[in-house]
């Protein structure tokens, strides 16, 4: 019976052989199914070979080709490195390769409960009237320094140094996203949008440094960042140091738009940053908002004080330029910085102390008031040249320098201090009103008590100016004479004695729930001299508390004033911070 068997497979094969050549002759299209097929009956004839062996008849045919393999998986994209697109870097939940690259996300998110005062002691009013409103104590919920960011680097072909970028972005927890708006400030800047803090780009490597374009915190207030265990709280050292007038506004710690920066490597220990702001501001004195922006350079506001003329003309400035130069060796550091401001306008000072021409005449152009003759009677103007002068004297260039040096020891106890002299280059002609020259320190005490608790206390002091604008309810005194303005009697006005000096107080409690989550409490105080308003929490808060009452600020030595100076200010703050 297996005699008989073997031919009338060998028939059925032939016959099966002989239809797919036909069909192969016929139409090439079906040449894939034919090589399948022939895989199949290859398949089949092989796993007859198991059978006894029998001898095929005469024409029989036996097929023996090699079966065609399954076509093979598409292998994933992976770059020279071996990295897939967007694989997790091991080591940082955050970070992912790219094509030739990583990319880094990172934020900070800080908030707090807060309990503070404009008057911790009774004031001296100066002979001015009571606050408006609650110059008392206050609850708040602040959103302090919370931000997200990515930031990355693309390694180029057949070139030295890597594109490297960031983009981030501010936001509030605890307030809606808008216009910066009070009863004393207006701003166009939206807290929240894209990306409105340190965003750049740029080429780096470690033998080259780094060179980069956009906007950021200038060398000189990262130069000192380390010394600030208080930061984005109560007390910050911002409430002084970096600030040359009091209020929430710290000039030489704010953020420059359209910047080129150069960060170098360290070399032996010391390391170098040097940044350049062009003003982008097509008038001379720095009194529009720049080109490409949305505010007025250094956070100046357009209506500051609702002194005319209203414009940039309370602290904007054209260029800036800022440097450090920094040495680590261990656990010692130490950094010398410095930062100008060409062209800073203040002459809303000026024609708040001379008082022209007054709020009621909103649209009289600053041109229009430089160009009327002293004491015209048929144009806004001043009164006489003297003042006319002090007006146009009042654009002049500002600079900082520091030196600062801190020092960890085996104890887990870090000590730090800085010592920071401010100066504003304008005429003698108005050297009284000049509060942005002076000098300022700051001292600060970190202890680690355990791995995840530590304790630090802080202090600034800002000493006494050259002068004071005399606004507000400042103290007058006899000696100093304002130069052009007079009583109805004809006698001379005098100006604010220069007692503007300050100190803050300050010290914070810190518990560590892991690497990245923080619980805080801070206390502090700041106690104004007769003729300061610095306030507390400046550099970073939601919710600051400065001399201002709940009435619209106007300012000026002959108006009513409405930020009282010579205050004690007081509060306590509990947060949570989360840092990734």
């Amino acid at each position: 019976m297996a005699f008989h068997a073997a031919p009338a497979f060998a028939d059925k094969l032939d016959e099966v052989l002989s239809r797919l050549e036909a069909l192969e002759k016929r139409d090439s299209k079906l040449a894939a199914e034919n090589a399948a097929l022939k895989a199949r009956l290859n398949k089949v004839e092989t796993g007859k070979s198991a059978a006894p062996a029998v001898s095929p008849a005469v024409g029989a045919v036996i097929a023996t080709r090699t079966p065609t393999p399954p076509p093979a998986l598409e292998a994933p994209e992976i770059d020279k490195n071996g990295h897939g697109f967007l694989e997790h870097k091991k080591g940082n939940p955050l970070t992912f390769y790219t094509p030739g690259g990583e990319i880094t996300g990172y934020g900070n998110i800080d908030i707090s409960f807060d309990d503070t005062t404009k008057s911790l002691t009774n004031m001296n009013l100066n002979g001015a009237s009571s606050p408006v409103g609650n110059f008392s104590w206050l609850p708040a919920i602040s959103t302090n320094t919370s931000y997200l960011g990515v930031r990355g680097f693309q390694r180029i072909e057949n070139f030295p140094l890597n594109f490297v970028y960031q983009l981030e972005l501010g936001f509030d927890l605890s307030a809606t996203p808008g216009l910066k708006q009070t009863n004393s400030q207006i701003s166009d800047n939206v807290n929240g949008a894209l990306f409105n803090r340190n965003t750049y780009i740029g080429f780096a490597s470690p033998e080259f440094g780094a060179l980069k374009i956009g906007k950021t915190t200038a060398p000189y207030e990262n130069s000192t960042g380390g010394f600030n265990p208080f930061a984005g709280q109560i007390g910050d050292m911002r409430v002084i140091m970096g600030n040359t007038g009091g209020d929430n506004r710290v000039e030489f710690a704010t953020r420059l738009e359209h910047s080129i920066w150069y960060e170098s490597p360290t070399i032996g220990g010391f390391q170098f940053n040097a940044l350049f702001s062009p003003g982008q501001n097509r008038s001379t004195i720095s009194d529009n908002i720049a080109a490409g922006s949305t505010d007025c350079t250094g956070g100046n506001d357009p209506t500051s004080g609702g002194l005319f003329p209203n414009g940039c003309n309370d602290g904007a400035f054209s260029n800036a330029v800022s440097t450090n130069l920094s040495y680590t060796n261990g656990p010692f550091y130490a950094t010398v910085a410095y930062e100008r401001h060409f062209k800073v306008n203040r002459q809303s000072d000026v024609s708040g102390i001379y008082g022209v021409p007054g709020s009621s005449i909103p649209s009289v152009t600053t041109a229009q008031l430089t160009s009327c003759p002293p004491g015209s009677t048929t144009c806004v103007g001043f009164a006489n040249a003297t003042q006319l002068a002090a007006f146009n004297a009042d654009v002049a260039d500002e600079d900082a320098f520091k030196v600062a040096a801190l020092y960890t020891f085996t104890t887990k106890t870090t000590v730090g201090g800085i010592f920071e002299m401010m100066h504003r280059y304008v005429n003698p002609l108005i050297s009284f009103q000049n509060e942005r020259q002076r000098n300022g320190t700051w001292a600060f005490l970190t202890q680690e008590l355990t791995p995840v608790d530590s304790v630090s206390f802080g202090w600034a002091h800002a000493f006494k100016a050259v002068g004071d604008p005399g606004q507000h309810n400042s103290v007058a005194s006899a000696t100093v004479v304002v130069p052009g303005l007079f009583d109805s009697n004809g006698n001379p006005v005098a100006a604010a004695s220069n007692d503007n000096s300050a100190d803050m107080i300050t010290a914070n409690y810190k518990h560590k729930f892991g690497s990245n989550l923080t619980w805080y409490t801070a206390v502090a105080a700041t106690i104004n001299g007769p003729n300061a308003h610095y306030d507390l929490g400046a550099g970073g808060r939601g919710v600051t508390t400065d001399c201002h009452d709940a009435f619209g600020a106007s300012g000026g030595l002959v108006s009513q004033p409405h930020c009282f100076v010579g205050p004690v200010l007081a509060g306590v703050s509990t947060g949570i911070q989360w840092r990734f």
